[in-house]
């Protein structure tokens, strides 16, 4: 892969790869970091890709490989037990949906997140994600349940 289609590559990619940062982390900065680690692992093994028509699927394994690595080096700095609640009122009362999909256990949210909004099909979801296609409709099947779930909670907590 030549330096410039890598570039057109992945400025067409750009907007796909916040946004699944947006359904890993939850801070500001460990997006940024996850993306430029993501960009930074891509160019280096770009010739690795055998087919450029993959791209968009490879690209998004490696982010999601960098988003577990900067999720695991977090659970090692903050101890889960002294991560302070919110205080009840301090958030907006409206429904949002990204806290509603950031409730979502990961294996559920990542499906969730490259069907309904990156568009992605199931064969492709469960070629990011390494596993069986019926395991990504099964995970899609659990994830729209518990997401009708939560919002619900949402609804009558607000």
């Amino acid at each position: 892969m030549t330096g410039e289609t890598f570039e057109r590559s992945v400025t067409d990619m750009v907007q796909t790869l916040y946004r699944v940062t947006c359904s890993q982390l939850s801070i500001e900065a460990d997006r940024e970091d996850a993306i430029q680690e993501t960009l930074r692992r891509a160019w280096e093994k770009r010739n690795s890709l055998r087919n450029e028509s993959y791209f968009s699927t490879w690209i998004i394994r490696i982010l999601l490989n960098v988003c577990h690595d900067i999720q695991r080096e977090r659970q090692r700095m903050i101890p889960t037990d002294t991560v302070p609640e919110p205080l009840p009122g301090s958030v907006n009362n409206d429904i949002d949906l990204r806290e509603c999909l950031l409730r979502l256990e990961e294996r559920e949210r990542t499906p969730i997140l490259l069907y309904y909004l990156e568009g992605y099909d199931i064969g492709q979801i469960a070629s990011i994600l390494r596993i069986p296609q019926g395991t990504v409709k099964s995970r899609l099947n659990r994830g729209r349940r518990q997401l009708k779930s939560i919002c619900r909670e949402e609804v009558f907590e607000a």
